[in-house]
């Protein structure tokens, strides 16, 4: 009886977010907004309550980070773009081509084209996880998964990719000095040709909330929450950002195209706001989370602001992390408070933004993209089965400051912020 009372009653909520978000967000012009769907949990609802749920967040994309045959068979006719994910405890056996295809033929052909399976992504954040056989193996792996596609006859509707940490950047500060880390770039170089040829996009998980949680008194709240501020110049180019997000998506396109690889597009595959976090995770509320999502979805629906700053007339593409709060997640608090649901199915706090409110007026209003401008809840067991790439998104193996080195390595929210008013 609790747990059909649960559903029910979850079943309620689905059916009031699906109507209120239809009059709040203008769902009709979201496109490109995709949701993180991880399990690393005890108390999740089945898949088959799963899909309305997220079409009622008006996403059209859902990254998964397994290829769980109960998600694929729920998604089925629905129209939603899934990304599958191989993580990196496969990375030694995808270097066989052989055993590429066959997972290809157990986990991705028998759903297609029902479930509409666009992207496979090998590994993650494997580049900054300093694990040389993992790095080695890292492209192996997506040569072998994208040939059993051809083999298959399916590269042309199911690209393969693989996910980074901003950690791989050197440089950030400012965006049109973007650069990867040189100890890098002899593993990343042969990665962005293989990509260049196949047609996939380079993924990037970006969370400015590290930025804020490492240094508040310094990083304004507003430009990290797509609220009303100042901004920051680009001296270099004279382009204006008034959000975090922009600056390091800008700020990767720089450096891909400091290696030639200008017209490689940019995928946020991850990016989120805690709702809850220990003592020393300053900023983790519900109301910055609500400020942080819903302003980034509106940002995203809002079709006169397709791009970034240096990149306006490119979509953008972005996957909130994440559907669910994850019970089993290890680390710190927020780990396990990232979703924009609760387990059972209601809302992990309101994201409720009203059309009628302006960027210049709303107090959750959104700061988009400008143009040129001279102007302690302990850890559970982890779960068997889980992807040893996506436990922590806090860190990698090493601390956070490896995972975002590229925030301590440009300081540049420093130098805008101490030093005062950056060329307003």
């Amino acid at each position: 009886m609790d747990y059909l009372f649960r559903f029910r009653r979850s079943y309620c909520w689905i059916l009031v977010i699906f109507i209120t978000g239809q009059v709040e967000f203008g769902w009709t012009n979201v496109a490109a907004i995709g949701i993180n769907y991880g399990q690393i949990a005890n108390n999740l609802p089945s898949p088959d309550e799963v899909v309305p749920l997220v079409k009622s967040i008006g996403a059209t994309k859902v990254k998964l980070y397994d290829a769980d045959p109960r998600v694929l068979r729920a998604f089925a006719n629905t129209g939603v773009e899934i990304m599958v994910g191989l993580g990196n405890e496969y990375m030694s056996k995808m270097q066989d081509p052989k055993q590429a295809q066959a997972w290809i033929k157990s986990n991705v052909q028998p759903y297609l084209p029902a479930t509409k399976i666009t992207c496979i992504f090998v590994g993650n954040e494997v580049l900054t996880f300093n694990d040389t056989s993992l790095t080695d193996n890292l492209l192996p792996a997506m040569q072998s998964v994208h040939t059993a596609l051809q083999n298959l006859g399916l590269d042309k509707q199911v690209t393969v990719t693989t996910t980074h940490s901003l950690a791989v950047l050197e440089k950030s500060y400012p965006p049109s000095a973007g650069a990867f880390r040189s100890d890098l770039e002899p593993c990343l170089s042969p990665i962005l040709s293989f990509q260049s040829k196949a047609g996939s996009p380079f993924l990037i998980n970006a969370y400015p909330y590290f930025a804020y949680k490492d240094n508040p008194k310094q990083v304004p709240l507003e430009f990290v929450l797509f609220q009303p501020n100042q901004g920051v110049v680009d001296s270099s180019t004279g382009l204006h950002y008034d959000n975090m997000l922009f600056m390091q998506i800008d700020a990767v396109y720089s450096a891909l195209a400091s290696l030639g690889y200008n017209k490689l597009p940019v995928h946020i595959s991850e990016t989120g706001w805690p709702s809850k976090g220990d003592q020393d995770e300053a900023g983790a509320t519900p109301e910055n989370a609500k400020k942080y999502n819903g302003n980034l979805i509106k940002l995203v629906a809002q079709s006169t602001k397709k791009g970034t700053p240096m990149r306006p007339n490119s979509d953008l593409n972005i996957y909130v992390f994440a559907l669910f709060n994850e019970n089993m997640k290890p680390g710190p608090t927020s780990e396990r408070n990232y979703g924009l649901f609760k387990p059972d199915g209601t809302p992990a706090y309101s994201l409720g933004l009203a059309t009628t409110a302006s960027p210049s007026s709303s107090s959750d209003g959104v700061s988009g993209n400008s143009s040129n401008s001279g102007v302690n809840g302990g850890a559970p067991p982890l779960p068997p089965s889980s992807s040893t790439g996506y436990l922590s998104i806090s860190s990698a193996t090493s601390p956070d400051q490896e995972r975002y080195r590229f925030l301590g390595a440009s300081l540049w929210s420093l130098v805008v912020l101490v030093t005062g008013v950056l060329k307003f």
